[in-house]
């Protein structure tokens, strides 16, 4: 055979294996990049899903932290696995486990909600001031318990003020329309047998009715002064309290009480005129009605600071200090024998308050028993 063509066909087959090398190495590379490339997606993808996971754990983290209700969950073991803010409020601290758990009917309805696999609700008392904790206990799949708790005390004091409220305007309703019933059926039977003691009684009617309208008068504008004050005027309280202080003049000359009133070249208000004029009719009726006759009530109105005081000084009974915290509630009286006698419904102080807290200001009192009484009520001066 001819050594040319052995050569030629030697050296094809050399070309031919490099060429199937270098075939299967560029396949091997094709595949060893796209496998490279579907591990990076799978990595990019991991990555992604564990910050979509941070996230929504971060999310979870931001709506627990900003809830009022205390959240615990407990796990099967009966430690705590989760506890947010609200609940370390609640109960004073994280509790590690359901044993920590405090006060104890919370605790009792964990227990009977893993072991019953059932909802149950409680209330318990903790604290001191006592506070009222509603707790709702529920099973979860895993075997765990989640505690939600609700500091229902507010709730509760809001409910008993008005089951009070409803049981007091009733008893001050109900006596003066007694009496006027009472009245009016001694007139008719006076009318043809005695006629001489129809005037008596027609005055008592005549009291017993303009007391009735009081009340409602007073509960009317309680009831409208909850809601809010309009405050949308530039008021002269100077005016108002100059203006109220006449009004008072006949009844402190009647009742023996000197009044003086100094007001004058103080910044406006911003507010309701009509609900400032009741604010100040009310403080310097009740001073002049608890003012002992050679008394004296003093009425100041000066500027402070950005704000407007008032203040209404007298020389009365004053109030025992085991009743000023509740002087500002809606029918309570220091001395209710002396309130129905002069006239008193036992709503004016609350009634001054809310006008007070409506246009942004406060009221502050102090007295002394036998000695007199200072209320003093500051406003934000308008400008």
């Amino acid at each position: 055979m001819d050594a040319l063509p052995i050569a030629v066909t030697v050296v094809s087959v050399a070309i031919a294996v490099a060429v199937a090398e270098l075939i299967a190495l560029a396949r091997e590379r094709r595949t060893a990049r796209a496998a490279g490339t579907a591990k990076d997606e799978e990595v990019a993808d991991l990555r992604r899903r564990l910050e979509a996971s941070e996230v929504e754990r971060d999310s979870e983290s931001t709506i627990l932290a900003s809830m009022e209700e205390g959240v615990l969950l407990f796990g099967p073991d009966g430690h705590t696995r989760l506890a947010n803010q609200a609940a370390e409020l609640h109960l004073g601290g994280r509790p590690s486990s359901i044993d920590a758990l405090l006060p104890l009917g919370l605790q009792r309805i964990v227990r009977r909600a893993a072991e019953d696999r059932a909802t149950i609700v409680t209330e318990a008392e903790t604290g001191a001031p006592s506070r009222v904790l509603r707790g709702f206990a529920a099973p979860t799949e895993e075997g765990s318990v989640v505690l939600v708790i609700r500091d229902i005390t507010e709730t509760r004091r809001l409910d008993q003020v008005r089951r009070d409220f409803v049981a007091n305007a009733s008893h001050e309703l109900k006596t003066p329309a007694a009496s006027i019933q009472a009245a009016a059926e001694t007139i008719l039977t006076a009318a043809g047998e005695n006629p001489s003691v129809i005037p008596r009684f027609a005055a008592q009617l005549e009291r017993e009715a303009a007391r009735l309208s009081r009340i409602v008068s007073d509960l009317l504008d309680l009831s409208r002064l909850e809601s809010g004050s309009a405050l949308d005027e530039s008021v002269a309280l100077d005016a108002i309290v100059r203006d109220e202080g006449e009004r008072f003049e006949e009844p402190a000359a009647e009742a023996g009480v000197g009044l003086s009133v100094r007001a004058g070249g103080i910044p406006r208000v911003r507010g309701s005129s009509r609900d400032l004029a009741l604010l100040v009719r009310n403080l310097v009726d009740n001073a002049i009605r608890y003012t002992r006759p050679g008394g004296q009530v003093e009425v100041d109105l000066t500027a402070d600071d950005g704000e407007v005081v008032l203040a209404i000084v007298d020389t009365g009974f004053g109030i025992p200090s085991r009743d000023l915290p509740r002087i500002f509630e809606r029918f309570y009286r220091v001395d209710r024998a002396r309130s129905r006698e002069t006239g008193g419904t036992g709503l004016g102080l609350s009634i001054v308050k809310h006008v007070a807290e409506n246009h942004g200001g406060r009221v502050v009192v102090t007295s002394e028993l036998g000695q007199g009484t200072r209320f003093e009520v500051r406003l934000p001066a308008s400008g």
